[in-house]
């Protein structure tokens, strides 16, 4: 019997195709108002100021759910991803959440000594 495929590998993989080679292609905008198309914001806001964090966080959330390799080259920064991601880590999918820090060692969670678990 084969084995099926879960709908969690299929989302990484998705999400896997879409990585740019390296984190230093996103050069995208590090401040400054940002309209996004609307095949990534189908729903809500469509332009936002990366100089509000709760803005810019959203935008993030968006590009990286919903975009291509070239929406994430367009519409990311790398520096401002590796600063927020602690944070931007918890508000995405496991499944983005898990592809990304794969690809990229310097967004994995750094552990803390000492603690168990």
């Amino acid at each position: 019997m084969a084995q099926q495929t879960t709908v969690s590998e299929l989302r990484r993989e998705r999400f896997a195709r879409r990585l740019p080679a390296d984190l230093s292609a996103l050069r995208g905008p590090g401040h400054g108002s940002v309209r996004l198309p609307l095949h990534l914001a189908w729903s809500g806001l469509t332009e936002y100021d990366l100089d509000r964090p709760r803005l810019r966080m959203s935008c993030y959330r968006t590009v990286l759910a919903e975009g291509g390799r070239d929406d994430l080259v367009r519409h990311l920064n790398r520096d401002l991803l590796v600063e927020m991601w602690p944070v931007l880590r918890t508000l995405v999918s496991k499944d983005l959440r898990v592809v990304w820090e794969d690809a990229f060692r310097e967004l994995a969670p750094v552990p803390v000594a000492g603690r168990a678990g």
